[in-house]
């Protein structure tokens, strides 16, 4: 089951992973700090991407799960900006820096949302 769910999450992610990134993106070159950037980004996002991953990757839809959704976002969100101050760190600019923050993201927003926000109850 976690495989076939995961494999929609990767399908389901890549969508919401490029309306995030553009946001993000769209953020940057209208110049804004890359931290407000990626708040402003992932606020946006936070609507689609609870509407696509409910659904469309753990088939359930509740609007009481929206504060837990939101609380992973939180987390993610914090990731997503150490990732990107340690890129810049390294030289990086922010949008190369924040593309590669997508990935440790991902992969943290699936455990998350599997294991908290959309959890089998017992």
């Amino acid at each position: 089951m976690i495989k076939r769910e995961f494999i929609k999450f990767i399908f389901i992610g890549i969508l919401n992973t490029i309306v995030g990134y553009s946001l993000y993106v769209l953020f940057i070159y209208l110049g804004f700090d890359y931290k407000i950037a990626a708040f402003l980004a992932m606020v946006l996002g936070v609507l689609f991407n609870f509407q696509t991953i409910g659904r469309l990757v753990f088939d359930k839809y509740n609007n009481r799960l929206l504060f837990k959704f939101i609380s992973v976002y939180v987390v993610i969100y914090f990731v997503g900006v150490v990732i990107i101050k340690i890129g810049k760190s390294y030289g990086l600019d922010d949008y190369l820096a924040g593309f590669i923050a997508v990935f440790p993201s991902a992969i943290i927003s699936f455990l998350l949302n599997k294991f908290y926000v959309y959890k089998e109850k017992m």
